[in-house]
């Protein structure tokens, strides 16, 4: 029998991370996740702040952009378009059941 250790991480507001860990996780190089930055996709907790650092839920969101790149070849803004959108449907859904 084999047994299979794994790491878990809760993904809520209550945990920080670095942007190099938020990179690590997600396989998103550094430049790409100050991409995101940069383009208001993933927000830091305190933008003034330096080093950035960003809530856990961030990661989700990281791992969906690495996603959307490989498999669609998408360059950095394309990622931040899809994101934008995949945003705002969610919204959209969340307000629709709600009523």
């Amino acid at each position: 029998m084999k047994i299979h250790v794994t790491d878990a991480i809760w993904l809520n507001d209550s945990g920080v991370c670095s942007m190099e860990y938020l990179a690590d996780l997600s396989g998103l190089s550094l430049d790409e996740v100050h991409d995101l930055v940069d383009s208001g996709v993933i927000v830091p907790i305190d933008p003034a702040a330096h080093p950035a650092s960003f809530h856990l839920h961030c990661i989700v969101t990281a791992i969906t952009a690495r996603r959307l790149r490989d498999d669609f070849e998408l360059d950095p803004h394309g990622v931040a378009v899809a994101l934008v959108l995949l945003g705002r449907i969610h919204f959209l859904e969340n307000e629709l059941q709600t009523r």
